[in-house]
């Protein structure tokens, strides 16, 4: 299989690409991942596919076998990894249908399979940066003449789902300053890291969690998996323009993440 650097990882809602494309199934050593791997081209460029959660929404958010779809995708090639997510915003300055590049997370899960590293064999990357600046940066200017509004930071706080949250901790969220929720960045911005892949992320805010009435002002319909899946779908054109300039705009270079484990070993 040929080198294919540049990876996309669709979130919720975003099940199938590259209808052209190839599949690859890839055996790693945690399992397989959670679907084959199609490959294609984007822009002139291979660029690999691999759906979250399945090509039928097969894995709540924490069963997606986060450490199989990294590792395959590095099977693969892939050194830049470009992750969509579905959000909710818990700030009024954050809106629907608004982009993201988000900056940092919190993590508010539990018992998930976080790390490579195991018994003897123990590394410690740091996460104080933990989304590639390089590609970052390079995405803001890809899409600053797109006809979205996208902000340039956001800390998503990472819950364990598939429930969503209560009232009170959408609340509290929101209250702590944190800028969206999600179920799946956290482990798998970390896991990329303990790879060496540089990762970005991309995420589209579809609602506003369920304190919609403290965040934007008005209430709204309670989130749902149901409109989640609705707001994305409803705006696919602008999700697959983003890739095309993305893609294009991601050259396959060095930077600090390929060197993640120089010091994170003793």
């Amino acid at each position: 299989m040929s080198t294919t650097p540049i990876a996309i990882i669709g979130g919720t809602g975003f099940y199938r690409f590259l209808d052209e494309g190839e599949d690859h199934h890839i055996d790693t050593p945690y399992g397989s991942p959670s679907a084959p791997i199609r490959i294609g081209e984007v822009a002139g460029q291979r660029v690999a596919f691999l759906p979250r959660h399945g090509r039928n929404h097969d894995f709540l958010p924490s069963e997606v076998p986060f450490k199989a779809n990294l590792w395959a995708l590095r099977e693969a090639g892939v050194r830049q990894v470009i992750a969509f997510n579905s959000v909710g915003s818990l700030q009024s300055e954050y809106r629907k249908g608004e982009f993201v590049l988000v900056d940092q997370f919190v993590d508010r899960t539990h018992g998930r399979d976080a790390s490579y590293f195991t018994g003897s064999d123990i590394a410690h990357v740091s996460a104080a940066e933990p989304y590639c600046e390089r590609m970052r940066n390079l995405a803001e200017e890809a899409l600053q003449d797109a006809d979205i509004r996208i902000h340039r930071t956001g800390t998503v706080v990472v819950i364990q789902g598939p429930r969503f949250s209560t009232t009170a901790e959408s609340r509290w969220f929101s209250q702590q300053g944190w800028h969206l929720v999600n179920m799946t960045q956290y482990p798998e911005v970390i896991l990329a890291r303990e790879l060496e892949m540089c990762y970005a992320n991309l995420s589209y805010i579809t609602d506003y969690d369920v304190a919609a009435k403290e965040v934007v002002g008005d209430a709204e319909e309670a989130v749902s998996h149901a409109a989640v899946i609705k707001a994305f779908s409803s705006d696919s054109e602008l999700i697959y323009g983003a890739i095309q300039r993305l893609v294009k705009a991601l050259p396959d270079e060095d930077c600090q993440c390929r060197s993640a484990l120089a010091n994170a070993r003793g």
